[in-house]
C-alpha cells in the first residue's frame, strides 16, 4: 500500500484495536479532493519581496519569540517574522491585562515591524500567535469553551466549527493574528497530560472534529471571506505522534512499527490539509528515538511530499533544543528536517546569530533559508497582511470591540456545547431533577470557575487560585443550578462541606480534578484519589439523600467508589465558563446525549485501554435521562488508594529513623554533605530546604539503605539539566538505565518516578542511583510503597 493510501484509508487501522473502523477513505466535510502533491510556487510579489531582503531580515522571518521576552524596541531592530505569548504571558509583564493592553502591544509590535528600512529593502509585518485551545482564554472576559474532550463527547462538528468561529472573533478583538489550534492529538494512554486537549481515542474522530475546528477559525477553503473578518489563522498540532507516548509521558517517545503508528496517529492531518490549515506544529515527542523537530523524513518527506501540505511548519516551545546535538540558539538540524519557523521564546537573538553564521559557512543552504522565508510570506499573503489594504491590529475588523468578548451568542453556543457533552454514566431515577425540589449543592468546585474551565485559562496551568471575579459575565457550575432550581420553584444553596441544618430533597456533589496543563498532569495511574467528593456522596448516602455526582475532569479515571456511592452519576469533563449547560442536563432541559470518545477505565492502573477489552463503559457509552438500568455495585479494590499507605524513607528534608544514605562507604547525614564524588545539599520547594540537590560527578553512586521490603520505589525529583552520560537505578542485584527518562525530565518541574520489580529487583533493602558524567538531581521525597502487580516502572 501507497503512504498516502495508507494515511487516508480507515481500513489502516490495526485490526481489533480501534472501535468502528472502516475501509473507507477519510473525508473532510469541506471537500472531497484529495490533497494537493505540487508545492506552491512563490507568487511574483513573494520573490519580490524575497529578492530584495538581507539575509540578516531572512533569518529574523523565521524565528519567534515570546512577549515576556521582546519589546517593540527590539522588534524594529530584528524584524521578528511572528512572535506569541506563551500560557503565562501578557502585555507589558501583566498576563491578566485588559483586552485593550493586548491590542496596543499588537499595534507597538505591528508599528515597530512596518517602520521604513534603508534603501529599497520591505518592511515586512509580524504577526502574533497565541494558545487560544478552548476560547480566546488568554484574555479575561473571553468565552470559555468546554475541552476538546468534551467536544468530542457532543459528536457534533457543526458545533465545533461555530465554536471556531466565535474564538477567532474574540482573537480579532485584540489584534491577533495567528492561533495555535486545533490540537489533532489522538491520546491513547490517558495518564498524559493532554489527553483533555484530545477529542477522542479513535482517530477519525479526531479527525472530522480537527478539520471542523480548522474550518471554523479560518471559513472555508475557496470562500469569500476565508481568512477575512472574523476568521484568524489556525494550526494543528502536533505532528506527529503526540498522543501516543509510552506511559502517557508528556514529550516522550513513541515507539513501534511506523505504519501503524502512522495509521492511528497521521489519520487527523489529510483531514486538516483538506480543511486548508495553513500551518502545522511539529511534536516534542520522539519517533522511535528520533526527536520530530530533526524528524526529515516524516517533517519533509511525508507531511510535505506524501500529504501534499504546502503550509508552514512551526516549532513548538524550544522544541528544536531537544534534537540530539542541538541548543535553543544553535539547531540547524530542525530548519534543514522542515521547520519553517523556530519557536525560541527568550533566545531569538542568539539563535539569529547563529543562522546567519551557517549560512555563511554553508552549513544551511541559501535555497533553505528562501524555501523557508517563502512560506512566512506565503502565509502572510494569504493573511491579506502584504497587499496596499493591510492596516495595523486595531484598524481591523472587530478590532477593539471589547464587547465581543463573552457576547452573549457565544456564550449561548459555549452553553450547547457544555449540555451537548455531559454523558450520564448512571441514573437510578434521580434524574431529571424534579420541579420544586429543595437542592444543597456541595463540593469546592461547585461554584469555582476556574476548575471547570481546567488549564490553558487565564494562566498556563489554570487553579482554583483564580477566583470569579476574574471571570466577568461567566457561569459557574452552582450559578447555574441556582437560577434553574429557583426557575422550576424551588431552590438550591451552595454548602461546599455538605452540612446542612434542612434536609434538602436531592444533593450535587461536584468535585474532580484540579486545573493542569501539559506535563504537569502526566499521571501514573488512573486512580481518581481526591476524597473530598467521595466522603460528601457517602455522607449524603447514610443520611438517605439521594445524590447527583458531577465530575470535573480531563480524562475517564478509575471512580468506582465515587459511581457506588453516587444515585446518579454525569462525567461533565472541563465545561468551562458556561455552567448553566451542566443544569440545562440535570433539569431535562437539554436531553443528555454525550456519548464517550474514549473508553472508560474499570480498573484503576492506568494501562492504555482503547476499546471495549477492559473498559467499564466503551466508546459511545452515553445514557438517556430515561435510562435507569441498573449499574451494579462496582469492584472498589485498587492498590492505589485506601488501606497500605507508603512508608516515607525521605521526606521535609530528613531521612526518617532506620534509613541511611551513602556515597562510596561514607555515610552523608540526613542526605546532605559530600562524600565520594556526591555533593548533596539542602534547596527549597515548599518549605526551607524541604528538599536535596544531588550532584553527582563521574563514576559516583549515591546509595539509600533501610528495612527489606517488596513494596515499589516512590520517588519525587526534578531535573534542570538533562544528563550528559549515562544513568543507572540499581536494586536487588538488577540494574535499569534511566538514562532516557531523565533526559526528558529536563525543564518539566518535579515529577514522580516508580520503580518496581519490572525493572528493578524485588524484596530490596537499597537503592543506587550512579552517574558516569556529571548530572545534578534534586529529590523531595523517596517512598516504598505497594502497587498492584503488574505495575510498570515510570517516570
Amino acid at each position: 500500500m501507497g503512504m498516502n493510501a495508507r494515511l487516508i484509508v480507515a481500513g489502516a487501522c490495526l485490526a481489533g484495536v480501534l472501535s468502528g473502523c472502516t475501509d473507507e477513505p477519510l473525508r473532510s466535510a469541506s471537500s472531497s479532493a484529495p490533497p494537493a502533491t505540487v508545492q506552491s510556487q512563490p507568487s511574483d510579489q513573494i520573490a519580490d519581496l524575497l529578492a530584495r531582503m538581507t539575509l540578516e531580515r531572512k533569518v529574523a522571518q523565521l524565528i519567534q519569540p515570546q512577549i515576556n521576552s521582546v519589546t517593540p524596541e527590539e522588534m524594529r531592530e530584528y524584524r521578528w517574522g511572528s512572535y506569541l505569548n506563551g500560557g503565562n504571558g501578557g502585555p507589558y509583564g501583566d498576563e491578566f491585562a485588559p483586552a485593550s493592553e493586548w491590542l496596543r502591544l499588537a499595534d507597538a509590535m505591528w508599528d515597530a515591524s512596518t517602520a521604513p528600512l534603508p534603501g529599497d529593502e520591505p518592511a515586512i509585518p509580524t504577526i502574533w500567535g497565541t494558545d487560544a485551545v478552548h476560547g480566546h482564554t488568554n484574555v479575561i472576559g473571553a468565552t470559555i469553551f468546554p475541552h476538546n474532550i468534551a467536544l468530542g463527547a457532543t459528536g457534533d462538528a457543526d458545533l465545533v466549527r461555530e465554536i471556531g468561529a466565535a474564538t477567532a472573533v474574540e482573537i480579532e478583538v485584540t489584534g491577533i493574528d495567528w492561533n495555535f489550534s486545533p490540537t489533532v492529538a489522538v491520546a491513547r494512554d490517558d495518564r498524559w497530560g493532554r489527553t483533555y486537549e484530545s477529542y477522542s481515542e479513535d482517530p477519525k474522530t479526531v479527525a472530522r472534529m480537527g478539520a471542523a475546528l480548522v474550518e471554523g477559525l479560518q471559513g472555508r477553503k475557496g470562500a469569500g471571506d476565508y481568512l477575512g473578518q472574523g476568521r484568524v489563522i489556525a494550526t494543528a498540532k502536533h505532528f506527529f505522534g503526540d498522543g501516543g507516548t509510552e506511559q502517557g509521558v508528556d514529550q516522550g517517545d513513541v515507539n513501534g512499527d511506523i505504519d501503524a503508528l502512522m495509521a492511528i496517529h497521521s489519520v487527523p492531518y489529510p483531514y486538516a490539509i483538506d480543511a486548508g490549515v495553513e500551518t502545522i506544529m511539529a511534536s516534542f515527542n520522539s519517533i522511535n528515538g528520533r526527536k520530530m523537530h530533526g524528524n526529515k523524513d516524516l517533517l519533509t518527506d511525508v507531511l510535505r511530499g506524501e500529504m501534499g501540505f504546502d503550509g508552514l511548519v512551526v516549532g513548538d516551545w524550544n522544541g528544536h533544543g531537544q534534537v540530539k546535538g542541538c541548543t535553543v540558539s544553535d539547531c540547524a538540524q530542525s530548519l534543514m528536517a522542515g521547520l519553517d519557523i523556530y519557536m525560541v521564546p527568550d533566545d531569538a537573538v542568539g539563535l539569529h546569530k547563529t543562522i546567519i553564521a551557517q549560512v555563511t559557512d554553508g552549513t544551511i543552504p541559501m535555497a533553505r533559508i528562501d524555501e523557508a522565508v517563502t512560506r512566512v510570506l506565503r502565509l502572510k499573503q494569504r493573511a491579506g497582511l502584504l497587499g496596499p489594504d493591510a492596516v495595523k491590529p486595531s484598524a481591523r475588523p472587530n478590532a477593539g470591540e471589547y464587547d465581543k468578548l463573552g457576547m452573549a451568542s457565544h456564550r449561548a453556543v459555549a452553553r450547547e456545547a457544555v449540555a451537548k457533552s455531559q454523558v450520564l454514566l448512571k441514573n437510578e431515577g434521580v434524574l431529571p431533577l424534579k420541579e420544586g425540589a429543595s437542592i444543597l449543592v456541595a463540593g469546592v468546585a461547585a461554584d469555582s470557575i476556574a476548575q471547570a474551565a481546567g488549564g490553558w485559562t487565564l494562566t498556563w496551568q489554570g487553579g482554583r487560585e483564580l477566583t470569579n471575579d476574574y471571570f466577568p459575565g461567566a457561569t459557574s457550575i452552582f450559578a447555574g443550578i441556582k437560577e434553574a432550581a429557583e426557575a422550576s420553584g424551588g431552590s438550591a444553596v451552595l454548602s461546599e462541606d455538605g452540612t446542612f441544618k434542612s434536609k434538602p430533597d436531592v444533593a450535587i456533589v461536584v468535585f474532580g480534578e484540579e486545573p493542569y496543563a501539559e506535563f504537569a498532569g502526566d499521571r501514573k495511574n488512573l486512580a481518581f484519589k481526591d476524597e473530598e467528593g467521595l466522603e460528601l456522596l457517602r455522607n449524603f448516602d447514610a443520611a438517605g439523600i439521594p445524590a447527583v455526582a458531577v465530575f470535573l475532569s480531563g480524562r475517564p479515571m478509575w471512580v468506582n467508589r465515587e459511581l457506588n456511592a453516587a444515585d446518579a452519576f454525569v462525567a461533565s469533563w472541563l465545561p468551562g465558563s458556561e455552567g448553566a449547560g451542566v443544569a440545562d442536563v440535570l433539569f431535562g432541559e437539554s436531553e443528555a446525549t454525550g456519548k464517550l470518545t474514549f473508553s472508560w477505565p474499570a480498573r484503576c492502573e492506568g494501562e492504555p485501554l482503547n476499546g471495549p477489552d477492559g473498559a467499564l463503559f466503551p466508546l459511545g457509552f452515553g445514557r438517556s435521562l430515561a435510562d435507569e438500568s441498573p449499574l451494579g455495585a462496582l469492584d472498589e479494590d485498587c492498590g492505589f488508594v485506601g488501606a497500605g499507605a507508603a512508608a516515607d524513607w525521605y521526606s521535609d528534608g530528613r531521612l526518617v529513623a532506620g534509613i541511611s544514605a551513602s556515597a562510596d562507604g561514607t555515610v552523608l547525614p540526613n542526605l546532605r554533605g559530600e562524600a565520594g564524588g556526591i555533593v548533596a545539599r539542602g534547596i527549597d520547594k515548599d518549605r526551607q530546604e524541604d528538599a536535596r540537590a544531588i550532584t553527582f560527578t563521574p563514576g559516583s553512586t549515591l546509595t539509600v539503605s533501610g528495612p527489606e521490603s517488596d513494596a515499589a520505589w516512590r520517588i519525587v525529583y526534578s531535573v534542570d539539566t538533562k544528563p550528559e552520560g549515562n544513568v543507572t537505578a540499581t536494586a536487588g542485584g538488577k540494574s535499569f538505565d534511566i538514562t532516557h527518562p531523565m533526559q526528558v525530565a529536563e525543564g518539566k518541574g518535579w515529577r514522580e518516578m516508580v520503580l518496581t520489580s519490572a525493572c528493578v529487583g524485588a524484596n530490596t533493602t537499597s537503592l543506587s542511583i550512579s552517574a558516569d558524567a556529571p548530572f545534578e538531581l534534586k529529590v523531595s521525597a523517596i517512598l516504598r510503597e505497594e502497587a498492584p502487580e503488574g505495575t510498570q516502572c515510570s517516570f
